[in-house]
């Protein structure tokens, strides 16, 4: 652009040249051009290569700030989807923590039960322990060189997965509490006292 602006001068100082040595080059008789319009056209010119060159700076300084902003949206973006992470899983050790103990001491759990429902209930909080110490590696160093959309989709299929890992301890809890409630109704059937 700076090319531009030096070629757009030399040609109006060419120009104005030109025109002053055909002035002094003309034949006696011919009508004097005033020269002042073409020294306030390269005045102009110059004005406007003035104006031209802080107009890039200004552009310049636009896509700069326009990078930061998007630099600083990502970060925020990973950050909300890590807030959110933690969140179900905090979730998701409260309702294994309470839920788990509400039911193995139940006395209508089988004592052949008590192990499956623990195993099933520890597969899903271990998965989830390893998803957060993956996360926390991948945002502590780049060893995976991802850009920021790809960290972000990450987190994102990490939190979906973290959801749907709540969503299954909640099944598992209904269906537990279900049996329990059917085991407790057919109890009270069975040793119920008839007064006829």
């Amino acid at each position: 652009m700076k090319h531009v602006i030096k070629k757009t001068m030399v040609s109006a100082v060419w120009l104005l040249l030109l025109c002053i040595s055909e002035n002094n080059l003309q034949a006696q008789g011919m009508p004097v051009y005033d020269n002042t319009n073409f020294i306030s056209l390269a005045k102009s010119l110059v004005e406007s290569a003035k104006q031209t060159s802080e107009l890039l700076k200004t552009v310049e300084f636009l896509k700069q700030q326009k990078e930061r902003i998007e630099m600083v949206s990502n970060v925020i973006k990973q950050l909300n989807a890590v807030r959110e992470l933690t969140r179900n899983n905090q979730r998701l050790f409260d309702m294994v923590q309470n839920d788990l103990k509400e039911l193995l001491n139940s006395p209508y759990i089988k004592p052949g039960e008590v192990n499956k429902i623990s195993e099933s209930f520890n597969a899903i909080i271990e998965q989830a322990l390893e998803d957060l110490d993956f996360v926390s590696q991948l945002l502590a160093n780049n060893t995976l060189n991802m850009t920021d959309a790809e960290r972000i989709q990450f987190l994102r299929e990490k939190e979906l997965k973290s959801k749907e890992m709540v969503a299954e301890i909640e099944a598992k809890t209904r269906r537990y509490r279900e049996i329990i409630a059917f085991r407790e109704m057919q109890d009270k059937i069975n040793n119920r006292t008839g007064n006829y």
